[in-house]
Order: C-alpha cells, then sequence, then structure tokens
C-alpha cells in the first residue's frame, strides 16, 4: 500500500515512543521507506540503535550536526518525504508546533516542512484535556495537521482515560489514508460557516452566537478527503482551516452572492448561522439618543433563504444539499418540516438551548435526518462530528 513511499517519521519523548518501534517495523512491511528523527527526550526511551536498526536508515538527532547538514540539510529532509509523522506527539511537541516553534530539530523540520503532517498525540489524561492542549490541537487542525487518536484507556502513571497514543494499526491506516488520492478528490464541495451581521447603523448590527467552529471543522474534514472546497464564512470565531478556498462575507446577501458565484459544485454544505431578518431601515450614520427616552423604529424584512435557492435549483443543483438546524424546542420534529420546507436531502439538527452548550462550544449532539427518518449521534468533538459527516458525504455523492 504504501510502497515507495518516504515517510519522516519525528519520535517524541514518552513512554508511548515504544510503539514507534512497531510502527517502523510495519510502515516498511507496507514497502515504505522511514526516515527516523529522535527527539533529546524520546532517547530516554528508544536508543537510536535500535530506531536505525528497523528502520535500516540513520537516525537524524542534533540540528546543528555539520556532517546532517552537508549530506542532507534539514530543510531538505524536511521535504523529501511524502508525509511526516509525529509519533508520540507530546504536549510540548504540539504546544511548539502550535506556536511555530523552531528550537531543536524536530520542530525544525515541522517548521520547514512543505508535506503534509499526521500527529499522534500522547500524553496523560490530565495534559489532553488541559485547555492548553485543546486549544493547541485546534490551531493544529485548523493548520491542516492530521490527528490520529488519542485512544482511551489505562496509562503508565495508573490513571485512566484518554491520551493513550493510537494503536499502530490505525496510525497505518491513518498514513495510507493522508498519502491516498482521497475519496473526494476532483469533486468540488461548498460549505458555509459562521453566524452573518445585518447592520443597523455604521457601528451596530445584528448577530447570533454562532462560533463558526463546526462550520470550519466540516471544511477541513472535507478537504482531507481530497475535495476542493469552497468555504464562505461569515465573521467566525475561529480562523478559517488552511487549503480551502476562503470566501469572507458579512451579511446574508454578501454570502448568497458567494455561494451564487461558486457554483457548480457537487455537494453544498450549509452550517452558517444566517440572521433570518435585517434591518430594512439601517441607518448610514451613527444613531444617537435625543434625550427624548425614545427607542429607534427599526423595520425589518426577511434575507433570502439560501438554503432553499441552492435546494430547489432547476439546472446546475448540486447532486447533495446539507443544511444545519439549531433548534432549542420539539428539536427532531422542527428539523424534519425544515427539511421538507427548504427541499434539502440532509438537516444535521442539534439542540442548542443554552444549558446544552453546544453553541459557541467544542462539541456537539446531531440528529441526521434524511427521507428515511432520523439517526441519532452521541455527544463528540465538532472535529470528529465533521470527519464522520464527511465520510457519509463522500459515499453519498460517490466517486468521479
Amino acid at each position: 500500500m504504501l510502497t515507495g513511499k518516504r515517510i519522516l517519521l519525528i519520535i517524541g519523548g514518552g513512554i508511548a515512543a515504544f510503539k514507534s518501534l512497531d510502527l517502523i517495523r510495519r510502515l516498511r512491511d507496507q514497502g515504505a521507506l522511514v526516515v527516523p528523527v529522535l527527539t533529546r527526550s524520546a532517547e530516554e526511551f528508544v536508543t537510536p540503535l535500535s530506531v536505525s536498526a528497523l528502520a535500516a536508515q540513520k537516525v537524524y538527532r542534533d540540528l546543528f550536526d555539520l556532517t546532517d547538514e552537508a549530506e542532507m540539510g534539514h530543510i531538505e529532509l524536511s521535504r523529501a518525504a511524502d508525509l511526516v509523522v509525529v509519533a508520540p506527539a507530546t504536549a510540548d511537541l504540539m504546544a511548539k508546533m502550535a506556536a511555530g516553534l523552531a528550537n531543536d530539530l524536530a520542530s525544525t523540520l515541522l517548521m520547514a516542512t512543505d508535506k503534509r503532517v499526521l500527529i499522534a498525540p500522547s500524553m496523560n489524561v490530565r495534559m489532553w484535556e488541559h485547555p492548553a492542549t485543546r486549544r493547541n490541537l485546534a490551531v493544529l487542525q485548523g493548520d491542516g495537521v492530521l490527528v490520529v487518536g488519542p485512544d482511551e484507556g489505562n496509562m503508565a502513571c495508573g490513571e485512566y482515560g484518554p491520551g493513550r497514543m493510537a494503536d499502530v494499526p490505525e496510525i497505518i491506516e491513518a498514513v495510507g489514508a493522508a498519502l491516498g488520492d482521497g475519496s473526494m478528490k476532483d469533486r468540488h464541495v461548498i460549505v458555509t460557516s459562521g453566524p452573518t451581521h445585518e447592520p443597523i447603523d455604521p457601528v451596530r448590527y445584528i448577530a447570533n452566537r454562532s462560533s463558526g467552529a463546526q462550520g470550519g471543522a466540516m471544511a477541513a474534514a472535507l478537504r482531507d478527503l481530497g475535495a476542493r472546497v469552497t468555504f464562505v464564512t461569515g465573521p467566525a470565531d475561529v480562523p478559517p482551516p488552511a487549503g480551502v478556498d476562503v470566501v469572507r462575507v458579512e451579511t446574508a446577501r454578501e454570502m448568497l452572492s458567494a455561494v451564487q458565484a461558486a457554483h457548480p459544485a457537487d455537494a453544498a454544505v450549509f452550517a452558517a448561522a444566517v440572521a433570518d431578518w435585517r434591518v430594512e431601515n439601517a441607518s448610514g450614520s451613527k444613531m444617537k439618543k435625543d434625550g427624548s427616552g425614545n427607542a429607534p423604529a427599526l423595520e425589518f424584512t426577511e434575507n433570502p433563504d439560501i438554503l432553499a435557492g441552492v435546494a430547489r435549483m432547476e439546472e446546475g443543483r448540486p447532486k447533495l444539499v446539507v443544511g444545519f438546524a439549531a433548534e432549542t424546542d420539539n428539536v427532531v420534529e422542527n428539523a424534519t418540516a425544515k427539511r421538507l420546507r427548504k427541499g434539502c436531502d440532509w438537516i444535521v439538527a442539534n439542540d442548542v438551548s443554552s444549558e446544552t452548550g453546544i453553541m459557541g462550544g467544542d462539541e456537539n449532539a446531531i440528529v441526521l435526518i434524511d427521507g428515511d427518518g432520523a439517526e441519532s449521534w452521541p455527544r463528540l468533538p465538532k472535529a470528529e462530528v465533521a470527519k464522520r459527516l464527511a465520510r457519509r458525504i463522500a459515499d453519498a455523492i460517490g466517486a468521479v
């Protein structure tokens, strides 16, 4: 499966480094050439001699090694690979990657590479759940870094929970997927995300609490399957993922124009929380209090229905149109009615009541509704929801 592929394997300093020895062997069994890099802390767990023997390659360890720089400098080393794999990816290595640090060989290689990077995180459960690690993970995923694991289980420290490095067969599968053409190669998908801002005057606007996290995760997951993604985003809290075509908008009407300009597409995913109404009598100057105690009278009009417009296109309609329904009451009933009213193929419904913490949070619990009924999913990180949905979309629209 990996015959002729060159893997640059960076081994971080954690107890899971012992798994890297089996990973090297399995990668070579698949036909890959493995070029190993050891961090200083990794040498506390595995020896350069054992790594070199299994890889049948020289082990790189030092940034300022004159011989290494003369034979193959770190820039060339980082770019000669087909894929860079970090296993185990410790909390420290993830933090360096997210911050863009380059103070040793491993971090410098990661900064200098122009190839895809796959990390297999491994750390204590408390470290994995620490807000700093969660922030770093979000940054890395936004930058296009692929992630496999971690798994849940007993740890060397005696604790139990998520943080164990993914098993070697799972990492091998992720390597194969990262190096493959992807199930959505040559497909074009439009993804909308974030809120819209509808102006009241030059300094005030109407908006909602959407962070854009789920839409961004959808764009990243579809990108990772090989799709060309046009990402139309309102003013979201999270940055757009790398590797997609970003179109930034403010209002619903701007979003409609951007979606229309992006056609044709094989699929369209409308994750944006588009404002239903806009102020028809918006002021060109800042509204001021006049001392009378009377508030200005705002007149509202409906915004264009972007989802329904695309779903009911007579020519050039995407093969699959997916809408999102953020509900606070009667979630399945309201979302099912919305799917029929809009004419879309699927509706992804969720309960955004304040007590769920979903609107603006890191997790989501969705109900996927199509013509066959409703399927409830467990509460998952938004990135995992996106990956599962992306695979469903790939299956639905089929190969080119």
